[in-house]
């Protein structure tokens, strides 16, 4: 499009509260798009982020988010965005949103970056038959309160959420660095028992860092009897919100943490006005996809596309992530099984040092 003008803006620059504005009003914006999350992949990781910008007669049309990612022994990659769901271009028309991802395929070689990963929702519904095996974010649709929530539940539903309280459990908007510990420590075990590296605690450090400066973000911890049991993290966009990371203690399953803490987080969610809750992502048809669905959740196909530094496209078809980041699948059982018996300081320390190169 040839009135468009394009520019890069750097994360830490100035400018990016026009970017972050331009995320919240937008439909299709989400928390990842906002500037936070590019920080926190600098901070944390040491990836530089930046945004790709779109002008029409000096007015912002559209904004491309992107971190550029190492990998051992090989150049940098342009992601949009790494250890998410999420990004790709936001924009006022179609035909920007293609402009945006046409220039940074057209740039990133002569960036010296070995290729383009972008990760979007696939426009327009698709029937079952094209969701199977397909990953998906689960969306809800939230009422104007909790009440009315609580009410659109189906009965088993609701005496889910009854049972864990009857239980002994409670629940709790927790904020600072004792929430952040606590979050850790739960989301920390339960990384370790599912055979799976975990994210540093300066990673999170960073998260709430940069998330809690504007709000967009809150902490939910369960409790039993005092103890943490289970914990999840919601990032806020406006009218949105998504929640990244949710764990529980696996001892304490029985108590149902995990439908208190869903109740919870998504009555916040109804009294702060928020009307579109993306649970995140998981696989069609399988154990956590049926677990959202529950709540009224609505599938919405994950679309993963790369390029090369050519701009030649690595993958003819839509792409949903890979839950095992490319490993294969002989080999995955076994890591993970060594995993679990590792002690959880081992992989606390360990874990974050390969989690920076697993960017789902």
């Amino acid at each position: 499009m040839n009135d468009l003008e394009f520019s890069y803006l750097d994360s830490a620059a100035p400018g990016n509260d026009e970017l972050d504005a331009f995320a919240r009003a937008r439909p299709d914006g989400s928390a990842y798009h906002l500037a936070a999350w590019r920080r926190a992949v600098a901070g944390a990781y040491g990836y530089a982020g930046q945004a790709l910008v779109a002008r029409r007669n000096g007015k912002l049309a559209g904004m491309l988010p992107l971190s550029a990612v190492s990998r051992p022994l090989g150049k940098l990659r342009w992601i949009s965005l790494p250890f998410c769901d999420l990004g790709g271009p936001l924009a006022d028309s179609p035909d920007v949103a293609d402009a945006l991802a046409a220039r940074a395929r057209a740039d990133v070689g002569g960036a010296g970056a070995a290729g383009l990963a972008l990760r979007c929702s696939h426009e327009g519904a698709l029937d079952e038959a094209a969701l199977e095996g397909r990953k998906v974010r689960m969306l809800l649709g939230l009422p104007d309160s909790a009440a009315a929530l609580m009410q659109s539940y189906p009965p088993k539903l609701r005496s889910q959420v009854r049972k864990a309280e009857k239980n002994g459990l409670t629940s709790e908007v927790a904020s600072g660095s004792e929430a952040v510990a606590a979050f850790y420590d739960v989301y920390s075990r339960n990384m370790r028992r599912l055979g799976s590296p975990p994210h540093s605690r300066a990673w999170f450090d960073a998260i709430y860092r940069h998330y809690s400066a504007a709000g967009d973000m809150f902490i939910i911890i369960v409790r039993h009897e005092g103890k943490a049991v289970g914990a999840g993290w919601v990032l806020l966009c406006g009218d949105k919100a998504v929640i990244p990371w949710a764990s529980t203690l696996a001892d304490y399953n029985p108590l149902a943490p995990n439908m208190l803490l869903y109740w919870t987080i998504q009555s916040q969610l109804c009294e702060r006005g928020v009307r579109q809750f993306d649970f995140g992502r998981s696989t069609y048809g399988e154990g956590t996809y049926k677990f959202k669905k529950q709540w009224g959740a609505v599938p919405v196909a994950l679309d993963w596309r790369e390029w090369d530094a050519q701009g030649v496209a690595l993958n003819a078809a839509p792409v949903a992530a890979a839950a095992n980041g490319g490993m294969k699948a002989n080999l995955r059982p076994m890591i993970e099984s060594a995993w679990q018996k590792l002690p959880l300081a081992v992989t606390n320390r360990l874990g974050p040092r390969l989690r920076r190169y697993i960017t789902l």
